[in-house]
């Protein structure tokens, strides 16, 4: 079972927090790719939370790359704590780049211009 824990008093959101473990699981090895999470009405009776909040963590993950939901299969750890993290990177200058009125095209187009 993935050892997730929150800390009701800590200023942090209840999603941000599950999202956080279930990161540190990952990184840790804890959870691998491949691996199914338990499902999320479980995470949430051990959390003592609601089903919604641990949702709300699992889209923040499936957004950085790290689970995949899968029609009958659950949630599966598809990525590891690195892809997640350039993810990130890629979607904070894909921001940058629209403020700058660059379009995605355009950035993937320098992009493949470089070295």
């Amino acid at each position: 079972m993935l050892s997730v824990n929150v800390d009701r008093n800590d200023p942090v959101l209840l999603h941000d927090q599950v999202a956080a473990e279930i990161r540190r699981a990952i990184a840790e090895g804890e959870a691998v790719p491949g691996e199914r999470l338990p499902l999320v009405q479980d995470i949430a009776a051990v959390l003592g939370v609601n089903k919604n909040t641990v949702l709300r963590a699992m889209h923040i993950l499936r957004s950085e790359g790290l689970v995949e939901f899968g029609r009958g299969r659950g949630i599966t750890v598809t990525g590891t704590p690195q892809q997640g993290a350039v993810q990130e990177k890629i979607k904070d200058l894909l921001v940058f780049a629209r403020s700058q009125g660059y379009p995605r095209d355009a950035v993937i187009a320098m992009m493949e211009a470089l070295p």
